[in-house]
């Protein structure tokens, strides 16, 4: 099992930057596929970005592409999302989530999850 805990979301501007991180509990974090979705207010939750074991591979959302980097350092038990020249329509609750399994853009195929980070981009 793994326990995870997002930070770093916060109230910008448009074209700011922010990173998110989620620290994860437990020893086997790298045996984990870990992926950021998010949510905003009326909406489904969607995919963002998400990174292989190693951290060698990385998938990212047409919407994101070019922004937003998803990274992971497995000695810290930590993956971050480095936002970039953030938009509006940015404007969601952003999730952590992991799977033992494949990456994967579908959130039905994650089963950790952590309890979100507002991130609100103002224009």
């Amino acid at each position: 099992q793994v326990q995870l805990v997002e930070s770093g979301g916060k109230l910008v501007q448009a074209g700011d930057s922010l990173r998110l991180s989620c620290a994860a509990s437990g020893r086997t974090f790298s045996r984990y596929v870990m992926a950021w979705f998010r949510q905003a207010p009326g909406k489904e939750r969607e995919f963002v970005a998400a990174i292989s074991l190693s951290g060698r591979t990385t998938n990212y959302a047409d919407s994101v592409k070019g922004r937003f980097t998803i990274s992971r350092d497995n000695a810290k038990n930590t993956v971050y999302l480095q936002m970039n020249s953030l938009k509006p329509e940015d404007t969601a609750v952003y999730y952590c989530a992991a799977n033992s399994r494949i990456m994967s853009v579908y959130y039905k195929d994650y089963g950790y999850w952590g309890q979100g980070t507002q991130v609100t981009v103002s224009s």
